[in-house]
């Protein structure tokens, strides 16, 4: 089983990290992240395991999430931002993905960089900053590889047009997973077919069926559930009805103290 984990920089209400017209980066970079779990969702023997709060509510310390990553033993660690140069809108722009300063020590950094890399930069339609190299905590104190995604400047009168668009943060999302799937090699989840005599989820409307996708994707994202293939499979209508009331019972008796 193949384990990644994903950080959405800062909070919601974390000092600084924010547009001049004051927009928070954490809005940003949630639907990067979330679009991209959902998309690696999709793939064959995947654990995945966000270590941000998905409210935005609290900025969970980086200590926190690093520790919680190499307890975990993550194979791959995956943060996402958006950057700012001076808190002024200005005229600079493009994407940038980091990895550790020490290179010898970070070559599967660098590997996994550079295949994310051109995906999000062609996600965004922005300008190519290339990968860089910094001493920044999320790449220093992982265990695994790890790189920092910066998918464009908040301060930036030409990147913040792409970010105020919910579709292109979601095709970054889906770049970035796609680069991640590249990297560890996975494989799509087979097309589905029925099993005689299985009965399948099919709710009466599609707000249900909405619903349960989404208290799905929320247990996957706060560690409730370990396996997303089981958003996957409920997307995809593929998820038996005798699964989908295991994984309720599973969610309730998971989220008792």
């Amino acid at each position: 089983m193949i384990k990644v984990a994903w950080s959405a920089g800062h909070g919601m209400n974390t000092s600084g990290k924010r547009t001049p017209d004051d927009e928070r980066e954490w809005s940003f970079n949630n639907q990067v992240v979330h679009a991209a779990m959902a998309y690696l969702a999709k793939y064959e023997g995947v654990q995945q395991l966000r270590l941000d709060d998905p409210s935005g509510k609290t900025d969970v310390p980086l200590m926190t999430r690093t520790n919680k990553a190499n307890e975990w033993q993550a194979d791959v660690y995956i943060s996402c931002h958006h950057n700012a140069l001076s808190g002024v809108w200005g005229a600079h722009s493009g994407v940038e993905t980091y990895v550790m300063v020490n290179l010898e020590e970070n070559s599967t950094s660098l590997k996994l960089a550079s295949t994310i890399h051109p995906h999000a930069v062609k996600a965004m339609g922005l300008s190519d900053r290339g990968i860089k190299f910094a001493n920044f905590h999320e790449l220093r104190e992982t265990n695994m590889p790890a790189v920092l995604v910066e998918g464009g400047f908040m301060d930036s009168r030409i990147d913040i047009m792409k970010m105020r668009d919910g579709q292109i943060l979601q095709s970054q999302g889906v770049g970035i997973a796609r680069g991640v799937a590249e990297y560890l090699n996975l494989k799509l989840i087979e097309d589905f077919k029925p099993i005689e005599g299985v009965r399948y989820l099919k709710p009466s409307t599609s707000t249900l069926m909405n619903e349960f996708i989404t208290l799905l994707q929320n247990a996957t994202n706060e560690g409730i559930l370990g396996d997303s293939k089981w958003v996957a499979l409920a997307k995809n209508r593929q998820l038996s009805l005798d699964d989908a009331l295991c994984l309720l019972a599973t969610i309730e008796n998971r989220k008792q103290p």
